[in-house]
This record gives C-alpha cells, sequence and structure tokens, in this order.
C-alpha cells in the first residue's frame, strides 16, 4: 500500500480484513464450494431459431418483425423472448418524447390498434436556468430538441403494448425469466443463452428449492438488454468488439410521475432545461412533460452526465434541489408524486458504437448504445435497429440449406444495413455535440458549438471529436473537491432516497447472494472511502450502498443494500475502482414501474 493510501487508512480507522460481503457464484464458483457437493447441476435445453435478450423496444421490435417477415413468407419460425421483469414492461424507464417514425413503419395502423400514443406534444420550452431566473432559448427548426411531431408517452405503456402485439404474432415471451450466461459452441460462435438459477440463499449455499436454469439454444442470438447490459459486457470481451470504437460515456437519469392541480395542466406541453443547479463543466438538464391520458399528470427528470469529477455530487439531490425553482415548483405545489424510478443511459453516440456483430450474435438498441444525446430520444433508433437486425436475420436462419463458417449463424449484414440506414446518418450528424462540452466554458462553449456547427452546417464538419474515456475514470480525489450542502428535504416538493425508492415498487426475494458482486471485498473501503469519501453512496438512485461501522467499532464496512436496486447499472459504470460487477438477480425481482 503506499504511504499516502496507508495514511489515510489509519486515519479513517480502517481494518486491514475485510468483511466478507460477495457470495455469489460469479465470484465464488461453486464446483470449489463443499455445500455444493452432490447438487445436480444438469439444464434443461430448448431449441428455437432465433432468441432475443430483452423485452424493451428493441428486443420486441426485432420479434414482431422477425414473425411479420414470417407470415409474409409463409414460413415457420420459432422466436423466444426473455426477459427478466416479473412483466413485460415493468423495468422500463424512458422520459419518453417519442419520435413515431419506426413504430409508423412496424404498425402503420398504431391508431387502429390502440397504440397508448394520447399526447402529441402541442408546445416546446427550452431554458437555461440560473439559480433565481430562467432564460428562455429560442428551438428554430431543424435544431434536435424540437419535438413537432412527437408524442409524449409513458413507455413502459408503450412496451406492453408492442408485447401483446408480438404474442398475437406468435411469439414466446418468458417475464421473469433473467438471461445468466452466454453459451457458446466448440467452434467459439455464441450458442445461446443460459436463465438464471433460483433457490440459493444469502451465504451462497443451495437451498432445498435450488433449481437450474434452462438452456435456449438458437441459429441467432439478439441481445437486445438496454444500456450497458451485463452480458453484453461480456461479448465485448470475448469478441473484441471495441477495439475499434471510442469507450461508451453514459448519463444517469432520474423520474418521477405526479398528479398536479388541472389549473396548471397543459397537456402536450414540452419543457426542458439546462443549467442550474449544476455547474457548467457538469452536463445535464432536465424535462417536464404534461401527459394527456385523463388524468392532471406531469412526467419530470433531471439527467446528470456521468462524467462528472466532484465525488460529492449526488444526481439525486441535485433532482430534488432542481424542482424548488421558481420556474419549476409552481406547477408542483399542491400535487402529488406517484412513481420514482432511475436508469443510466448511453450518452457516447456515434463515436462508441461497437462492433455489433459477431458468429452466433448481434446487438441492437440501447446495448451498443444507439441514442440521439441532443434529441434525448433513443426509442426510435432502438426499434429501427431490431427491426435491421430481423431482416438481416431472417433470410439467413430460414434458409434451406444454411452455409456457415461456425455453428452459430453470423450476420455482418445487419452492420451494412444499419450503416445505410436513417440511423447511421442521424447519430453521425450530432456526433460532435455531447463531446463539444469538453471544454473551458462548459456547458455554454457546447451550446455554441451547435448553434454554428450543428445547426448551420448539419454536422457536416470535417472531423470528429473524441470523449474523456471512461465515466469510472473521471473522479477526483475527495481532498481535492469541495463537499456540495444540498438542502433538506421539504417532503411537499423534494423528498428523502428510501421514500423514493419505495415509489418504484422494487422488490427482490430476500435469501439470495448480493447481485452487486464486488470482484474484491477489500477495495470498497481500502479505496473508495480513503480517497473518494464512498461515492458509491451518493451516485446510487437507490440508497443501495451505505458505510456503516463494524461491529468492533474500530473502522468502517460497506453494506449492499441489494433489495433497494432498481437496475439503473450507475454503480457498474461509475465505481471508480470498476470493482462492482452487476449480474442479474433472481428473474422477476427489481422494479414495479406502472409506466414509466
Amino acid at each position: 500500500v503506499c504511504p499516502q493510501l496507508y495514511t489515510a487508512l489509519h486515519r479513517r480507522g480502517c481494518s486491514s480484513v475485510a468483511p466478507r460481503i460477495t457470495t455469489h457464484y460469479t465470484i465464488h464458483p461453486r464446483d470449489k464450494d463443499p455445500r455444493w457437493e452432490g447438487v445436480e447441476m444438469e439444464r434443461f435445453a430448448d431449441e428455437a431459431d432465433v432468441v432475443i435478450v430483452g423485452g424493451g423496444p428493441a428486443g420486441l421490435s426485432a420479434a414482431i418483425r422477425l414473425k411479420q417477415l414470417a407470415q409474409e413468407q409463409e414460413k415457420e419460425l420459432r422466436v423466444c423472448l426473455v426477459e427478466k421483469a416479473s412483466q413485460i414492461g415493468a423495468h422500463t424507464l424512458s422520459g419518453a418524447c417519442l419520435e413515431p417514425s419506426a413504430l409508423t413503419e412496424l404498425f402503420p395502423d398504431w391508431k387502429e390498434r390502440g397504440a397508448p400514443l394520447h399526447t402529441p406534444v402541442t408546445e416546446d420550452i427550452f431554458s437555461i436556468l440560473t439559480e433565481k431566473h430562467r432564460i428562455p432559448v429560442p428551438i428554430l427548426p431543424g435544431l434536435p430538441m424540437r419535438n413537432h411531431g412527437n408524442y409524449i408517452v409513458r413507455l413502459g405503456n408503450l412496451v406492453r403494448w408492442l408485447g401483446e402485439q408480438a404474442e398475437e404474432l406468435g411469439v414466446e415471451i418468458y417475464p421473469g425469466y433473467a438471461a445468466s450466461e452466454v453459451l457458446f459452441h466448440e467452434d467459439g460462435s455464441v450458442k445461446g443463452i443460459a436463465t438464471n438459477d433460483v433457490g440459493i440463499a444469502k451465504d451462497g449455499s443451495p437451498k432445498d428449492v435450488f433449481e437450474r436454469g434452462m438452456e435456449l439454444h438458437a441459429k441467432v442470438t439478439i441481445f437486445g438488454e438496454g444500456c450497458h447490459g451485463h452480458l453484453a459486457k461480456q461479448l465485448y470481451q470475448s469478441f473484441n468488439l471495441r477495439e475499434s470504437c471510442e469507450p461508451q460515456t453514459y448519463a444517469i437519469g432520474l423520474k418521477e410521475v405526479w398528479t398536479i392541480d388541472e389549473k396548471k395542466w397543459r397537456p402536450g406541453r414540452v419543457e426542458h432545461s439546462v443549467g442550474w443547479p449544476l455547474n457548467r463543466h457538469t452536463y445535464g438538464g432536465s424535462f417536464l412533460y404534461h401527459l394527456n391520458e385523463g388524468e392532471p399528470l406531469v412526467a419530470l427528470g433531471f439527467v446528470v452526465g456521468l462524467d462528472y469529477s466532484n465525488p460529492y455530487l449526488s444526481p439525486f439531490r441535485e433532482f430534488q434541489r432542481w424542482k424548488h425553482h421558481p420556474f419549476v415548483a409552481p406547477t408542483l405545489e399542491g400535487g402529488t408524486r406517484i412513481a420514482y424510478g432511475a436508469r443510466a443511459l448511453n450518452e457516447g453516440g456515434f463515436q462508441s458504437i461497437p462492433e455489433l456483430t459477431f458468429p452466433g450474435g448481434l446487438l441492437i438498441g440501447c446495448s451498443p448504445g444507439f441514442m440521439n444525446v441532443p434529441k434525448i430520444k433513443g426509442t426510435h433508433t432502438a426499434m429501427k435497429s431490431g427491426m435491421l437486425a430481423a431482416e438481416a436475420v431472417f433470410p439467413k436462419v430460414t434458409a434451406e440449406d444454411i452455409n456457415s463458417e461456425t455453428a452459430g449463424l453470423h450476420v455482418p449484414e445487419y452492420s451494412e444495413m444499419l450503416k445505410k440506414s436513417s440511423i447511421w446518418k442521424e447519430l453521425y450528424s450530432v456526433r460532435n455535440i455531447r463531446p463539444s462540452f469538453h471544454n473551458y466554458f462548459g456547458l455554454y462553449g457546447g451550446m455554441v458549438y451547435t448553434g454554428i456547427f450543428y445547426w448551420i452546417l448539419r454536422g457536416k464538419e470535417p472531423w470528429t471529436l473524441k470523449h474523456c474515456g471512461l465515466d469510472a475514470h473521471q473522479l477526483k480525489p475527495a481532498k481535492d473537491c469541495t463537499p456540495i450542502e444540498y438542502p433538506k428535504p421539504d417532503g411537499k416538493i423534494s423528498f428523502d432516497l428510501l421514500s423514493s425508492v419505495a415509489l418504484s415498487g422494487t422488490n427482490h426475494e430476500g435469501d439470495q447472494p448480493a447481485h452487486l458482486t464486488l470482484r474484491d471485498d477489500s477495495v470498497p473501503v481500502n479505496r473508495n472511502l480513503a480517497v473518494f469519501d464512498g461515492p458509491e453512496q451518493r451516485f446510487c438512485p437507490a440508497g443501495v450502498y451505505e458505510y456503516v461501522p463494524l461491529d468492533t467499532g474500530d473502522g468502517m464496512r460497506l453494506q449492499i443494500n441489494a433489495q433497494n436496486c432498481v437496475h439503473c447499472k450507475t454503480c457498474d459504470i461509475k465505481d471508480p475502482s470498476q470493482n462492482i460487477n452487476w449480474v442479474v438477480p433472481e428473474g422477476g425481482g427489481g422494479p414495479a414501474y406502472n409506466g414509466m
């Protein structure tokens, strides 16, 4: 241990022996654990033509398009989709202001089919906030934030509706089954996935009700896990998919749904802001959308780029503070908060798109990162990528004489189709907007860049800006930063963390190993607490991580409240030691969002 670190540890009274925190079998293999001797570990296997991981907009669009093509060409095709949430849409969280282009392409008659798009945008407002005032910014035609023709939606409801359409077409959907492992053929190509084992006690031992997960094999496996998928992380390494792209960068988005006084309700109104309470060097902003769902509802949220540098920053508390701004608070006064949640989102854009295909599989949606960052929109691009994947995969899996160099089919045509699609053109045109904020003037320099180069040149400038590297590496040591004093929540407009998490409906089977695994149990105290003052206590939006005194009273230990986890993946992304590895809990666990 270096002298400075030793001094810091000594000053904090840290124990030299770390308490056991992680009991998960991905860290402590069961074949070396005598408690597992004699336990039946054989898995049942099933075969499909295509297996899809993730029941979000991308995965469901891929499934629907595959079955549409099978119907059109009168071919038999078995499509299986697994989803870790207990119900389709229960883990879905987004703003969400939807650009309906991909939905219209998938179902031209979506209105007749009853798709839950009830609120066309009628008013578009953009502001720079100072602590007490608002500076209005005109949204000129052609700027990415313009929402003319879009719909304000509760994305979980749309995803649930897409699930119903998929089932009507014959897609086999298995909610409550989390894909925990990628399976490979002997030649190294992807064979399929295995769902997670259930019935494991908190200490890592088998319960009497232990059941092995099942294997799903396919000619092609489509991975649409959403932002920072845990299987995609493994695939990046197995196939070196990130060799030729920039590191992915992320933000955390926090969201609430409120019922408000009907006199303040403006259905179709869209408000976005940047500025206060964040400083000019912290990327982020807010949204407030007025929904038209039969009652006076608003969806509001706050996004903070995870490349921030001050370990004392709390995205949750910045969100609570923002609601007290004189331009925001009047809308909420007298209202009732009815839902809360959080999710990480990709911000790397065009520069950070990895290789998308590999033998036996491919990546779609927010898993590889197709979000248009300045638009804050990724649903239409996710859906379109799923549809393109289906159109590339279908002729291969239905060919009578499948000729393949590998046991799992490789579909490079998907990447080629993407590069000719609207997605590629859209993401390329805005590629420099997010990284342009890395300048001395921060937010304001980025806005000037956007105004000059995007509005005038439409992204045709002959250069591509780079990101600053992994978000995890951007934190400065606590000794170099000023703690942030946050006001106490008032219980009317701003709230504490635990009452917020209660509104997310989050629940996990209590007697199971924590799915927030640590590669080394000693790192949180010895490095994260000693150097960065325990930032995981602040960047987690669900109160999962706490530093508490040791029973002996001579130091601190990390406590992981895994039952609180809303599956946002922020800890896996922002941990400065990259020691936290998020894996799936037992299927069905997690938030129970109702139309977030």
